[in-house]
């Protein structure tokens, strides 16, 4: 991962300084995710233009593998901008970091992801936090608004994230980020993922943004063996 990023690094800022910045994140991201033994398999289309993806949320593997398999920035949360280091690595790949806890600041958020939409791909993980791959937490929808802001032009695509063994690599129940990076890098065996990119969001289910929660959780659930 050190040897990654020795390479990354300096190529990132090169092509940076040269309007490119969107290039490396990506495959870097992939390959450390591969370094860590994730193996993906990617089932489905992504739907093409600007795409809002709605995803299921087990661990931070899934930032890598999505990034590697569908070149999508993130909402994360706003935690992660307190460390200089892992904010400059997310800022590298557009990442939008958002106060959940702060609901008078709800607007300002949704702008944020309008903004980011009309940039490149985004992923938002409904459910704020990682569950324990088991099932799925509730989906909060608030941050959905922004796809009505910027018009019918998006496309909100579900994605299932199939983990091979996810109670084992879910991180949960407040487990420090390091202990949980330390104890999947120990894992002797291969991380298996299969990322599910199921049907656009169609018709009735674009209605409102709690239709679109509601509807992408019930497409995903129904692609989870949960």
């Amino acid at each position: 991962m050190v040897a990654a990023f020795a390479v990354a690094g300096p190529l990132q800022l090169l092509l940076s300084a040269a309007g490119r910045r969107n290039m490396v994140p990506p495959p870097f991201l992939a390959l450390i995710g591969w370094i860590a033994g994730l193996r993906v398999r990617v089932r489905g289309d992504i739907a093409p233009g600007k795409l809002l993806l709605i995803s299921n949320h087990v661990s931070w593997l899934d930032i890598l593998a999505l990034a590697g398999a569908s070149r999508t920035s993130f909402v994360a949360q706003g935690g992660l901008a307190g460390h200089p280091f892992l904010k400059w690595l997310c800022d590298q790949n557009d990442t939008v970091f958002i106060a959940r806890e702060r609901r008078g600041t709800v607007a300002g958020q949704i702008e944020q992801v309008r903004r980011a939409l009309e940039r490149r791909r985004l992923t938002i993980f409904p459910e704020g936090t990682t569950s324990d791959g088991r099932e799925m937490l509730p989906f909060k929808s608030a941050l959905l608004s922004a796809v009505f802001e910027v018009g019918d032009t998006v496309t909100i695509q579900p994605v299932a994230l199939d983990y091979e063994d996810a109670p084992e690599i879910a991180w949960i129940n407040g487990e420090p980020g390091m202990a949980n990076v330390k104890r999947i890098l120990a894992r002797t065996r291969p991380i298996r993922l299969t990322i599910h990119f199921l049907e656009p969001l169609a018709g009735a289910a674009l209605t409102d943004r709690k239709a679109m929660a509601a509807t992408a959780r019930a497409a995903i659930d129904a692609c989870l063996p949960l």
